[in-house]
């Protein structure tokens, strides 16, 4: 067939054909080379490679190639790029080489007999390996310097892999000749493993073809497969005695088995019932959950009905979790997509729940689309197009979280579909609940009785008609609790006496009297309160105290759970933060009040005396040397040891990680560390992106990694491989948190120990925590024991209950909307100095999130510092720095660039509000603001911008 060359549209649709193919096999970095692209594109698809792999790479590359106008010979450029840049297999594919399907399918078998033996195949030899594979020309010169590139920088397996990643890319024919490759290098075990040895029978077929490939007369190509989703074949590898003893059960959906507990649980969903899974974590929830999915779509489509599932969850890692490794199986037969709020796709989300089966997505974002479709909106989402919900962490199903929203939804039109029903009207459809959760917790009861009423709740919020939960053979976990040693009669604790000699002069010079433990979480609270209180009464020497008081507290609290030097690192950190606020980069002159200066002198002083208290092992806290005896038990004592421990901040989490790392004892005995933290933004540690988040989790499965110190984030849901030790360190929380982080050491012969910590209490609450793991599980028992009329009469109570509270709360909002103050009511002052800064008529809002002052005045009240830590980047608007109050260095907000244009934006928690000339300390959020301010017109803005001068065209004007 014959096409002409000019006829772009026939190479789109021929690429947009291939384009799961392509993916695949195109290796990005080599072709980059060889084309020719605008600015700043190569190193987008190079960054995107380095962050999440060559897939996405590939994909972003063909993206870009596809984009219009085309420049002349676009795709034979494309094509040669491709064949240049060691591409062949991709090459071959554009230009219509097809492989024949059962030589396509071969090949796939291949590429998956090789990822599911890569954990063995990491540990060959990797340089002589590729050596011979660039001799076979299996691979190019770019391929083993990245190969050996890896190897180097991050050892032989982070090289093996590389390699691997590269040589299932080639054209078909290269499995025979690696595998003979393994035989010469003498990798007798490793070329038996894939097929070396008479044991091993060859595919003699495949059970799914990739397509069968037709060229039309219009120059398309068409096949069987019509899907948006990567084209995979997964061969019967049910031959193979190596394959099965790795547990391969071949990718086929119709192959998900379910243990007999597992179908148990799951029996009532099968048949269509809204139902509530109760598994510990580690028994195989999520796998339920696919199955139920695969069977209900499989039932629809056998009916000739549309079925779409979507699967909730409450944290962004949770979203490629799913996505990759639990719901991946059914990729083959459905489309699976994952969007999150770290995704652009959220920005289509609409489209994404039209165009496919199976959508994995953080709660807010269908939260959001619902609201849209509400409200009147385009592109909205309704429930009725919905047939299957699956909430993952079901307990979080509770008043104010964004599950409950969702599900309020749902009620509301349960209720009113009855009343259709009784007008004979058509009902409108709702999908099938399912909730998964590990423990629904009793939600601080104290009662038997409210116990049950809390769980009766989630399940009527969920419109569940049963909570199933397995009976599962638990594994007996030795569990232990490590208290403080009895306080002796003399506190031998001179790093804290000093820190409280400060914190003692500071309550004389601000004459404040408190009443509670210093060094408790109590006086935390204390110090906050006074903190606002001062600021509304605009008394600074006491407001600027209570926020230093605050710190020492912190600082006293961190050198009772990690090292004095590592408490004494952060007091050290915020004094040179609070000494920078008060430079500025044009030498302007901030105030220094005699309060700051006292406070500033104060730390100094004692500087000297904490740092050579710090030096000195003799005075560490006793809760230190206990983790430390913990952990080299653990590791001394296995033969592989892999374990968690939670603890309670980011910064200790960081900080017991180095601890660790600096530790030679440790060292000795294979310890391997890391710290896992939250994403958010909510405190002053630099927050984990999520990219970092799932390099430690892959790292960790691995085993490159063998000890991760975590916060609450690593507690719920997220795939933590096998465990056989938990150390909870200074930090309880409640019964569901102690449930899930038991759960984590699923590996034979764990163990669980908390570790107090003083004026933690973590003991007690601990003790108080299994007490009401014993009332939840009595509960749970007592409702599964319900006549099922009496449970639907408690369960429609309950769900009445909420319509009501809920419409009480929309009409209480909507008497408050009424009652918006006008913004020129509104008054700010900075909440150091107190000096008034501008009024609500100047404040205008981005996004319906950022509130900005683009006024001539308030340039003049404000002074910009660079804050490396508050980088940040989204689709159309960037901070890279922060302001402050040009009179005293209190911090206002950042500097926002949005669209080409730098824009002060404020942080309220900053200012003191005046409204009707009544003062608000305490505003954290502009949303608790009773204002609604202005769209930011950037039209207007950016017109005024440009009539300037060429010299003002960079200036803030």
């Amino acid at each position: 067939v014959t096409m002409a060359s000019d006829n772009d549209e026939i190479y789109e649709r021929r690429i947009e054909c291939l384009r799961p193919r392509l993916q695949q096999i195109i290796k990005a970095d080599e072709v980059l080379p060889h084309l020719q692209l605008e600015s700043g594109r190569k190193e987008q698809i190079t960054q995107k490679l380095n962050t999440e792999g060559y897939k996405s790479a590939a994909d972003l590359l063909i993206s870009v190639v596809v984009e219009k106008p085309h420049k002349d010979g676009w795709f034979r450029a494309f094509v040669d790029a491709l064949s240049n840049g060691g591409n062949a297999h991709a090459a071959d594919y554009l230009q219509l080489n097809l492989p024949d399907p059962e030589v396509e399918a071969e090949n796939d078998y291949y590429v998956q007999l090789i990822q599911l033996f890569s954990p063995s195949l990491q540990d060959m030899k990797t340089e002589e390996v590729s050596t011979q594979c660039l001799a076979q020309r299996l691979l190019t010169n770019a391929d083993q310097e990245k190969i050996l590139a890896e190897k180097t920088n991050h050892g032989n397996k982070r090289g093996a892999t590389e390699l691997l990643s590269r040589i299932v890319k080639c054209r078909p024919g290269w499995f025979s000749e690696f595998r003979e490759i393994l035989r010469v290098t003498e990798h007798k075990h490793l070329y038996e493993l894939i097929g070396g040895s008479p044991e091993c029978k060859k595919p003699s077929k495949c059970l799914t073809f990739l397509c069968s490939w037709r060229v039309t007369s219009e120059g398309n190509l068409t096949g069987i497969y019509s899907g948006t989703e990567p084209l995979v074949c997964i061969a019967d590898l049910s031959g193979c005695p190596a394959a099965e003893a790795a547990g391969a059960t071949g990718g086929d959906p119709k192959e998900i088995s379910l243990r007999d507990y597992q179908m148990e649980v799951a029996r009532p969903a099968l048949e269509g019932e809204n139902i509530i899974i109760c598994l510990p974590t580690g028994s195989g929830k999520t796998r339920v959950a696919v199955y139920i999915t695969q069977k209900h779509l499989d039932s629809r489509r056998a009916e000739g009905k549309p079925g779409k599932v979507v699967v909730l969850v409450n944290k962004i890692p949770l979203v490629e979790q799913h996505f990759s490794t639990e719901f991946s199986s059914l990729k083959l037969k459905y489309k699976v997509e994952r969007v999150s709020g770290d995704s652009e796709l959220k920005i289509s989300f609409a489209n994404i729940v039209e165009r496919n089966d199976i959508i994995i997505c953080t709660a807010q974002i269908l939260e959001n689309y619902l609201e849209r479709a509400s409200s009147g909106e385009d592109e909205g989402v309704k429930l009725s197009d919905l047939t299957l919900i699956i909430i993952d962490e079901c307990h979080h199903t509770q008043k104010g979280e964004v599950y409950n929203h969702i599900m309020m939804r749902y009620l509301k039109q349960k209720h009113k579909n009855k009343r259709l029903i009784k007008e004979q009207k058509q009902p409108v459809p709702l999908p099938q609940i399912l909730g998964l959760t590990a423990s629904p917790g009793v939600g601080g009861a104290k009662t038997l009785n409210k116990a049950e009423e809390h769980i009766l709740r989630i399940c009527a919020n969920l419109d569940v008609t049963k909570i199933m939960t397995g009976s599962i053979d638990k594994k007996e976990l030795r569990k232990s609790i490590l208290p403080i040693e009895p306080r002796k009669e003399v506190d031998v604790d001179p790093f804290g006496c000093v820190v409280k000699t400060i914190m003692t002069a500071i309550h004389e010079h601000a004459r404040l009297f408190p009443t509670c433990d210093l060094g408790s979480q109590n006086y935390e609270q204390w110090a906050v309160q006074k903190e606002r209180e001062a600021a509304k009464d605009g008394d600074q020497t006491v407001r600027v105290c209570a926020e230093y008081l605050r710190r020492y507290n912190e600082g006293l609290i961190l050198s009772n759970t990690i090292r004095m030097c590592d408490a004494l690192s952060f007091l050290n950190k915020f004094h040179e933060e609070q000494i920078k606020k008060k430079t500025s980069q044009d030498e302007q002159n901030i105030e220094i009040t005699e309060t700051e200066r006292f406070l500033f002198n104060l730390f100094k002083d004692k500087k000297e005396e904490l740092e050579k208290l710090a030096k000195d092992p003799t005075y560490e806290n006793d809760s230190l040397s206990k983790l430390r005896t913990k952990i080299l038990q653990e590791f001394s004592s296995r033969q592989e040891a892999r374990g968690i421990i939670f603890t309670k901040t980011r910064h200790s989490a960081m900080s017991l990680s180095q601890w660790i790392e600096e530790n030679p004892k440790f060292a000795d005995i294979g310890v391997k560390p890391s710290y896992f933290i939250g994403g958010g933004d909510q405190s002053d540690t630099k927050p984990m992106t999520a990219a970092e988040q799932k390099d430690v989790l892959k790292r960790f499965k691995t085993g490159e990694l063998n000890l991760l110190i975590a916060t609450t984030v690593a507690e719920e849901g997220l795939d933590i491989k096998a465990c056989n030790f938990v150390i909870r360190y200074g930090h309880v929380t409640n019964e569901i948190a102690m449930i899930q982080s038991q759960g984590r050491g699923r590996a034979e012969d764990s163990t669980y120990t908390v570790v107090d910590v003083k004026n933690s209490g973590v003991a007690e609450k601990e003790y108080v925590n299994e007490y009401r793991e014993k009332m939840m599980n009595k509960a749970i028992q007592k409702i599964k024991k319900y006549d099922q009329s009496v449970y639907n009469k408690q369960i429609t109570e309950f769900q009445i209950q909420a319509i009501m509270e809920e419409r009480v709360r929309q009409a209480n909002q909507k008497k408050k909307a009424v009652k918006d103050e006008n913004p020129s009511a509104v008054k700010f002052s900075c909440r150091n100095c107190t000096k008034y800064i501008c009024s609500g008529e100047d404040i205008k809002i981005i996004e319906n999130m950022h509130r900005v002052n683009v006024t001539p005045q308030f340039r003049n009240l404000f002074i910009q510092r660079e804050n490396v830590s508050l980088q940040e980047r989204r689709l159309d608007y960037e901070t890279n720095g922060v302001i402050a109050c040009s009179g005293c260095g209190q911090t206002w907000g950042s500097m926002m660039l949005y669209r080409g244009i730098e824009l002060p934006c404020l942080h309220v928690k900053n200012f003191v509000v005046d409204i009707n000339t009544k003062k608000y300390s305490n505003c954290t959020r502009w949303i608790d603001l009773p204002v609604k301010f202005p769209d930011f017109d950037y039209i207007e803005h950016a017109s005024l911008m440009a009539q300037g001068s060429d010299d003002e065209d960079t200036e803030w004007p």
